[in-house]
C-alpha cells in the first residue's frame, strides 16, 4: 500500500524507484529522501485531458507526478483524507475529491447524468450531474472529504440514495441514476426548486462524507 493515514487529515506516501504517484498540485506538505515533483496534466495511465477537473470548461486540473525514493506527506485545505484500495475493479471518485493515487491505476473521466441508469456519460449539457474520475486496477487512492467518510454497502435488495453533495466515490457493479425528489431542504426552507438525489443500485459500496459541503 503506497498511502498510510497519519491522522484524519494527512497521509504519508512511500515513493520507490520505478513507480510513480500522482497528486493534486499543491497537496505536498513535506517530504524526506530524493523525491522529484513534476507538473503533469494527464495522470495515471489515461490519455490526454482525461484527468480530474471541471470538464464543463474543458479544463484539466494541474497535477504533480511524484517520483524517486522517500516519503511524502499529502493533505489539502484541512480536509479529512481517506485511503481506498481498489482491487482490480473500477473506483469512481467525484473529481474534486481526488487527492492522490498510484500510477499503476488506469485513469479516465465519466459524467454521471440525470435520467440515465447505465452510468454512461452523455455530456455536461444535461444540466445536472457529477464529474467522476475512474481509476481501474490495483493500487491506493487518497480521497478528500468534509467530516470524514463512511462506506455504505450496496446490494441488489437494498439500493442506496445519496445526496450528490455528500457523494465521494463508489465501486462495484453499480448502476447510477440522478433523479429529482422533494427533499428535506424544501421542507425546512433551505432549498430553491427541485432537489436531486443519486440512486445507486446493484452490488458494491458507496463512500459518503459526513457533510453536504462541496470542496
Amino acid at each position: 500500500m503506497a498511502f498510510r493515514e497519519i491522522n484524519a487529515k494527512m497521509v504519508e506516501a512511500t515513493v520507490v524507484p520505478g513507480q510513480r504517484l500522482f497528486s493534486q498540485r499543491g497537496a505536498m506538505l513535506a517530504y524526506r529522501g530524493e523525491v522529484s515533483f513534476t507538473p503533469n496534466v494527464q495522470g495515471g495511465q489515461g490519455g490526454v485531458m482525461s484527468m480530474i477537473g471541471r470538464r464543463v470548461a474543458g479544463e484539466a486540473t494541474p497535477l504533480m507526478t511524484v517520483e524517486g525514493s522517500g516519503t511524502v506527506l499529502f493533505g489539502h485545505g484541512g480536509h479529512h483524507v481517506h485511503v481506498i484500495e481498489p482491487a482490480g475493479d473500477t473506483l469512481y471518485v467525484e473529481a474534486d475529491r481526488l487527492l492522490a493515487f498510484e500510477g499503476t491505476l488506469r485513469q479516465g473521466t465519466m459524467f454521471l447524468v440525470a435520467g440515465r441508469g447505465d452510468g454512461a456519460g452523455a455530456g455536461s449539457g444535461d444540466g445536472q450531474g457529477l464529474f467522476t474520475t475512474t481509476l481501474q486496477g490495483h493500487g491506493s487512492v487518497a480521497v478528500m472529504a468534509h467530516g470524514g467518510v463512511f462506506e455504505v454497502p450496496i446490494t441488489p435488495q437494498r439500493p442506496v440514495h445519496v445526496d450528490p453533495q455528500a457523494y465521494v466515490a463508489h465501486h462495484g457493479h453499480v448502476r447510477n441514476r440522478l433523479s429529482a425528489a422533494l427533499g428535506w431542504r424544501e421542507m425546512v426552507g433551505r432549498g430553491s426548486g427541485e432537489a436531486f438525489q443519486l440512486e445507486l443500485s446493484g452490488s458494491g459500496a458507496v463512500f459518503v462524507q459526513a457533510s453536504e459541503e462541496k470542496l
